[in-house]
Protein backbone atom coordinates (compact mmCIF):
# COMPACT_ATOMS: atom_id res chain seq x y z
CA UNK A 1 0.00 0.00 0.00
CA UNK A 2 2.53 2.25 -0.58
CA UNK A 3 1.57 6.10 -1.22
CA UNK A 4 -0.72 5.25 1.31
CA UNK A 5 -1.29 8.08 4.38
CA UNK A 6 -0.60 6.63 7.54
CA UNK A 7 -0.90 9.02 10.85
CA UNK A 8 1.56 8.04 13.50
CA UNK A 9 0.25 9.35 17.26
CA UNK A 10 3.52 9.88 19.07
CA UNK A 11 5.55 10.23 16.19
CA UNK A 12 8.61 12.68 17.72
CA UNK A 13 9.09 9.82 20.71
CA UNK A 14 12.17 7.42 21.01
CA UNK A 15 10.15 4.34 18.87
CA UNK A 16 7.82 6.88 16.79
CA UNK A 17 11.12 8.38 15.09
CA UNK A 18 12.54 4.97 13.87
CA UNK A 19 8.88 3.92 12.88
CA UNK A 20 8.48 7.34 10.62
CA UNK A 21 11.69 6.51 8.79
CA UNK A 22 10.37 3.36 8.32
CA UNK A 23 7.17 4.33 6.45
CA UNK A 24 8.96 6.26 4.56
CA UNK A 25 11.54 3.85 3.09
CA UNK A 26 8.13 1.93 2.33
CA UNK A 27 7.28 4.87 0.35
CA UNK A 28 4.44 5.80 2.79
CA UNK A 29 3.21 9.61 2.97
CA UNK A 30 3.10 10.17 6.82
CA UNK A 31 1.62 12.61 9.34
CA UNK A 32 3.41 13.04 12.36
CA UNK A 33 0.71 13.69 15.41
CA UNK A 34 2.48 15.30 18.00
CA UNK A 35 1.41 17.64 20.78
CA UNK A 36 4.39 20.07 20.35
CA UNK A 37 4.93 20.22 16.70
CA UNK A 38 7.81 22.51 17.78
CA UNK A 39 10.01 19.30 18.99
CA UNK A 40 9.43 17.15 15.86
CA UNK A 41 10.38 19.76 12.87
CA UNK A 42 13.33 17.35 12.03
CA UNK A 43 11.30 14.49 11.21
CA UNK A 44 10.55 16.20 7.62
CA UNK A 45 13.83 15.09 7.28
CA UNK A 46 13.19 11.28 7.24
CA UNK A 47 11.41 11.43 3.66
CA UNK A 48 11.46 13.46 0.67
CA UNK A 49 9.96 16.58 0.38
CA UNK A 50 6.15 16.71 1.63
CA UNK A 51 6.26 12.74 2.42
CA UNK A 52 6.11 13.90 6.38
CA UNK A 53 3.49 15.79 7.93
CA UNK A 54 4.16 17.45 11.01
CA UNK A 55 0.38 18.21 13.10
CA UNK A 56 -0.78 19.12 16.34
CA UNK A 57 -3.30 16.95 17.94
CA UNK A 58 -3.53 15.30 21.74
CA UNK A 59 -5.43 11.94 22.18
CA UNK A 60 -7.49 13.82 25.14
CA UNK A 61 -8.75 16.21 22.42
CA UNK A 62 -11.16 14.33 19.49
CA UNK A 63 -11.40 17.06 17.66
CA UNK A 64 -7.85 17.78 17.07
CA UNK A 65 -7.61 13.94 16.80
CA UNK A 66 -9.94 13.61 13.67
CA UNK A 67 -7.78 16.76 11.52
CA UNK A 68 -5.35 14.27 12.15
CA UNK A 69 -6.37 11.13 11.04
CA UNK A 70 -8.41 13.23 7.82
CA UNK A 71 -8.24 10.67 5.34
CA UNK A 72 -5.84 8.39 6.41
CA UNK A 73 -5.19 4.69 5.46
CA UNK A 74 -3.82 3.63 8.71
CA UNK A 75 -3.11 5.14 12.10
CA UNK A 76 -0.56 3.99 14.77
CA UNK A 77 -0.66 5.17 18.49
CA UNK A 78 2.89 4.71 20.63
CA UNK A 79 1.48 7.66 23.04
CA UNK A 80 2.00 6.42 26.55
CA UNK A 81 3.83 7.60 29.36
CA UNK A 82 6.34 6.18 32.22
CA UNK A 83 5.54 8.58 35.10
CA UNK A 84 2.07 11.08 35.34
CA UNK A 85 3.14 14.66 34.93
CA UNK A 86 0.57 17.93 35.63
CA UNK A 87 -2.42 16.77 32.58
CA UNK A 88 -0.82 13.85 31.42
CA UNK A 89 -1.94 10.87 33.20
CA UNK A 90 -2.46 7.01 33.05
CA UNK A 91 -5.84 7.60 32.88
CA UNK A 92 -6.06 10.48 30.25
CA UNK A 93 -2.79 9.42 28.08
CA UNK A 94 -3.21 5.86 27.85
CA UNK A 95 -6.35 4.54 28.57
CA UNK A 96 -8.80 7.17 27.26
CA UNK A 97 -6.29 9.02 24.97
CA UNK A 98 -6.41 5.43 23.48
CA UNK A 99 -9.92 4.75 23.08
CA UNK A 100 -10.44 8.07 21.42
CA UNK A 101 -8.08 7.30 18.79
CA UNK A 102 -9.44 3.65 18.17
CA UNK A 103 -12.77 5.04 18.17
CA UNK A 104 -12.65 8.13 15.90
CA UNK A 105 -10.33 5.75 13.35
CA UNK A 106 -13.00 3.32 12.99
CA UNK A 107 -15.27 5.77 12.50
CA UNK A 108 -13.35 7.38 9.86
CA UNK A 109 -12.57 4.31 7.49
CA UNK A 110 -9.25 3.87 8.84
CA UNK A 111 -8.14 0.51 7.51
CA UNK A 112 -4.85 -0.40 9.41
CA UNK A 113 -4.59 0.18 13.21
CA UNK A 114 -1.52 -0.91 15.81
CA UNK A 115 -1.84 -0.29 18.71
CA UNK A 116 2.05 -0.34 20.83
CA UNK A 117 1.33 -1.23 24.39
CA UNK A 118 3.48 -2.89 26.48
CA UNK A 119 4.05 -6.46 28.10
CA UNK A 120 2.76 -6.22 31.91
CA UNK A 121 -0.54 -4.62 30.70
CA UNK A 122 -3.14 -6.48 32.36
CA UNK A 123 -6.24 -5.29 34.29
CA UNK A 124 -5.14 -7.04 37.10
CA UNK A 125 -1.69 -5.16 38.00
CA UNK A 126 -0.84 -3.49 40.72
CA UNK A 127 0.81 -0.63 38.85
CA UNK A 128 -1.28 1.97 37.05
CA UNK A 129 0.48 1.89 34.25
CA UNK A 130 0.04 -1.76 33.65
CA UNK A 131 -3.17 -1.60 34.55
CA UNK A 132 -4.38 1.84 31.82
CA UNK A 133 -2.57 0.09 29.38
CA UNK A 134 -4.98 -3.46 29.45
CA UNK A 135 -7.21 -0.84 29.92
CA UNK A 136 -6.05 0.45 26.43
CA UNK A 137 -6.20 -2.53 24.69
CA UNK A 138 -9.48 -3.50 25.57
CA UNK A 139 -10.61 -0.22 24.30
CA UNK A 140 -8.71 -1.40 20.86
CA UNK A 141 -10.59 -4.17 20.92
CA UNK A 142 -13.95 -2.85 21.64
CA UNK A 143 -13.62 -0.43 19.04
CA UNK A 144 -11.55 -1.44 16.16
CA UNK A 145 -11.01 -5.38 16.54
CA UNK A 146 -9.08 -5.84 13.74
CA UNK A 147 -6.34 -4.20 14.95
CA UNK A 148 -2.72 -5.45 16.03
CA UNK A 149 -1.76 -5.22 19.12
CA UNK A 150 1.73 -5.38 20.01
CA UNK A 151 3.78 -5.69 23.78
CA UNK A 152 7.26 -4.59 23.09
CA UNK A 153 9.61 -5.40 26.56
CA UNK A 154 12.17 -2.92 27.23
CA UNK A 155 13.26 -1.00 24.54
CA UNK A 156 16.99 -0.39 23.71
CA UNK A 157 18.35 1.77 21.41
CA UNK A 158 21.36 4.81 20.73
CA UNK A 159 18.00 7.64 22.60
CA UNK A 160 16.48 4.63 25.05
CA UNK A 161 15.71 5.81 28.87
CA UNK A 162 16.71 2.35 29.89
CA UNK A 163 20.65 1.92 29.62
CA UNK A 164 21.19 5.30 29.25
CA UNK A 165 19.61 6.48 32.56
CA UNK A 166 21.56 3.81 34.74
CA UNK A 167 25.45 4.17 32.82
CA UNK A 168 24.19 8.10 33.83
CA UNK A 169 23.65 7.18 37.08
CA UNK A 170 27.42 5.42 37.52
CA UNK A 171 29.09 8.88 36.46
CA UNK A 172 27.29 10.55 40.36
CA UNK A 173 26.11 7.52 42.36
CA UNK A 174 28.65 5.14 44.13
CA UNK A 175 25.85 2.45 43.88
CA UNK A 176 23.05 0.95 41.66
CA UNK A 177 20.23 0.03 43.09
CA UNK A 178 18.63 -3.63 42.78
CA UNK A 179 15.30 -2.86 43.46
CA UNK A 180 13.59 -6.25 45.31
CA UNK A 181 16.88 -7.77 45.13
CA UNK A 182 17.80 -7.62 41.04
CA UNK A 183 16.19 -10.50 39.72
CA UNK A 184 13.36 -9.37 38.30
CA UNK A 185 13.49 -10.52 34.63
CA UNK A 186 13.76 -8.56 31.22
CA UNK A 187 13.89 -8.88 27.64
CA UNK A 188 15.04 -5.81 25.57
CA UNK A 189 14.05 -5.43 22.44
CA UNK A 190 15.78 -3.07 19.46
CA UNK A 191 14.14 0.00 18.46
CA UNK A 192 14.83 -0.81 15.26
CA UNK A 193 13.01 -4.49 15.37
CA UNK A 194 9.99 -3.25 17.31
CA UNK A 195 9.64 -0.54 13.72
CA UNK A 196 9.71 -3.57 11.72
CA UNK A 197 7.37 -5.50 13.65
CA UNK A 198 5.18 -2.67 13.62
CA UNK A 199 5.62 -2.06 9.84
CA UNK A 200 4.70 -5.94 9.60
CA UNK A 201 1.41 -5.28 11.46
CA UNK A 202 0.55 -2.63 9.18
CA UNK A 203 1.22 -4.80 5.89
CA UNK A 204 0.44 -8.22 7.07
CA UNK A 205 -3.14 -9.27 6.36
CA UNK A 206 -2.12 -12.63 8.86
CA UNK A 207 -1.51 -10.29 11.39
CA UNK A 208 -5.33 -8.68 11.76
CA UNK A 209 -6.66 -8.92 14.70
CA UNK A 210 -4.05 -10.53 16.58
CA UNK A 211 -2.01 -9.40 19.67
CA UNK A 212 2.08 -10.13 20.21
CA UNK A 213 4.56 -9.96 23.02
CA UNK A 214 8.03 -8.61 21.70
CA UNK A 215 11.16 -9.00 22.90
CA UNK A 216 14.92 -9.98 22.09
CA UNK A 217 17.08 -12.88 21.70
CA UNK A 218 18.14 -13.27 25.41
CA UNK A 219 16.20 -12.51 28.86
CA UNK A 220 18.56 -11.02 31.37
CA UNK A 221 18.22 -10.30 35.45
CA UNK A 222 18.64 -6.26 36.75
CA UNK A 223 21.65 -7.76 38.38
CA UNK A 224 23.26 -8.99 34.61
CA UNK A 225 21.98 -5.78 33.41
CA UNK A 226 24.10 -3.43 35.77
CA UNK A 227 27.25 -5.99 35.31
CA UNK A 228 27.19 -5.52 32.01
CA UNK A 229 26.48 -1.80 31.67
CA UNK A 230 29.87 -1.27 34.74
CA UNK A 231 31.70 -3.67 32.12
CA UNK A 232 31.13 -1.07 29.11
CA UNK A 233 31.25 2.29 31.16
CA UNK A 234 34.52 1.15 33.22
CA UNK A 235 33.67 1.77 36.40
CA UNK A 236 33.10 -0.05 39.55
CA UNK A 237 30.43 0.63 41.39
CA UNK A 238 28.04 -1.67 44.23
CA UNK A 239 25.12 -3.26 43.11
CA UNK A 240 22.80 -2.87 46.26
CA UNK A 241 19.66 -5.08 47.02
CA UNK A 242 16.97 -2.55 47.53
CA UNK A 243 13.87 -4.98 48.99
CA UNK A 244 10.24 -4.07 47.73
CA UNK A 245 9.03 -2.68 51.47
CA UNK A 246 11.85 0.30 51.44
CA UNK A 247 11.94 1.11 47.34
CA UNK A 248 8.08 1.56 47.16
CA UNK A 249 8.38 4.38 50.02
CA UNK A 250 11.30 6.04 48.52
CA UNK A 251 9.09 5.82 44.81
CA UNK A 252 6.56 7.14 46.27
CA UNK A 253 8.63 10.31 47.54
CA UNK A 254 10.42 10.53 44.19
CA UNK A 255 7.21 10.79 42.68
CA UNK A 256 5.55 13.52 44.41
CA UNK A 257 8.39 15.34 44.64
CA UNK A 258 8.96 15.26 40.74
CA UNK A 259 4.76 16.63 40.50
CA UNK A 260 6.08 19.76 42.45
CA UNK A 261 9.30 20.56 40.80
CA UNK A 262 9.27 18.90 37.67
CA UNK A 263 13.07 18.11 36.58
CA UNK A 264 13.79 15.34 34.05
CA UNK A 265 12.18 12.78 34.91
CA UNK A 266 12.11 10.91 38.68
CA UNK A 267 14.73 8.17 39.44
CA UNK A 268 11.90 6.10 40.33
CA UNK A 269 8.17 6.21 41.01
CA UNK A 270 6.33 3.93 43.38
CA UNK A 271 4.71 2.91 40.36
CA UNK A 272 7.40 1.83 38.79
CA UNK A 273 8.26 -0.31 41.97
CA UNK A 274 5.12 -2.23 41.44
CA UNK A 275 5.98 -2.90 38.13
CA UNK A 276 9.26 -4.61 39.00
CA UNK A 277 7.35 -7.34 41.28
CA UNK A 278 6.89 -8.88 37.97
CA UNK A 279 9.09 -9.99 34.68
CA UNK A 280 9.12 -8.59 31.86
CA UNK A 281 9.65 -11.06 29.39
CA UNK A 282 7.46 -12.84 26.60
CA UNK A 283 5.31 -15.16 27.48
CA UNK A 284 2.90 -15.58 24.63
CA UNK A 285 0.39 -17.78 25.97
CA UNK A 286 -2.62 -18.64 24.49
CA UNK A 287 -3.95 -16.84 20.98
CA UNK A 288 -0.95 -14.20 21.46
CA UNK A 289 1.82 -14.32 19.25
CA UNK A 290 5.82 -13.32 19.16
CA UNK A 291 8.02 -11.12 16.98
CA UNK A 292 8.54 -14.35 14.91
CA UNK A 293 5.29 -14.63 14.36
CA UNK A 294 5.15 -11.44 12.32
CA UNK A 295 8.12 -12.74 10.52
CA UNK A 296 10.70 -10.38 11.94
CA UNK A 297 13.37 -13.54 13.12
CA UNK A 298 16.72 -11.52 12.83
CA UNK A 299 17.42 -9.68 16.22
CA UNK A 300 19.73 -7.47 17.32
CA UNK A 301 21.55 -8.19 20.56
CA UNK A 302 21.79 -6.18 23.57
CA UNK A 303 25.73 -7.19 23.42
CA UNK A 304 25.67 -6.20 19.69
CA UNK A 305 24.45 -2.54 19.74
CA UNK A 306 24.43 -1.10 23.53
CA UNK A 307 28.43 -0.95 23.44
CA UNK A 308 28.43 1.44 20.36
CA UNK A 309 26.57 4.33 22.99
CA UNK A 310 27.70 3.66 26.30
CA UNK A 311 31.29 4.41 25.50
CA UNK A 312 30.15 8.25 26.27
CA UNK A 313 29.72 7.17 30.13
CA UNK A 314 32.91 6.15 30.17
CA UNK A 315 35.67 8.12 32.19
CA UNK A 316 37.62 9.10 29.18
CA UNK A 317 34.68 8.73 26.75
CA UNK A 318 35.55 7.03 23.42
CA UNK A 319 39.54 7.46 24.10
CA UNK A 320 38.88 5.36 27.44
CA UNK A 321 40.63 1.71 27.11
CA UNK A 322 38.11 -0.64 29.09
CA UNK A 323 40.22 -2.64 31.37
CA UNK A 324 40.41 -6.19 30.52
CA UNK A 325 38.75 -5.67 27.04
Amino acid sequence: MSGELVTVFGGSGFVGRYIVRALCRKGYRVRVAVRNPGVAGDLRLAGDVGQVQIVQANVRNRPSIERAIDGAWGVVNLVGILYERGAQTFGGSQALGTKNVAELSAAHGVSRFVQVSAIGADEDSPSDYGRTKAEAEAAVRENFPSAVILRPSVIFGPEDDFFNRFAGMTRISPALPAIGGGDTKVQPIFVGDVAEAIMAGIENDAASGKTFELGGPTVYTFKEIYEFILKEVDRQRLVLPLPFFIAKPMGLTCGALFKLWPFHGPPITGDQVDLLRSDNVVAAEGEVGTIQDLGVTQLESVEAIVPTYLWRFRPNGQFHEVKDA
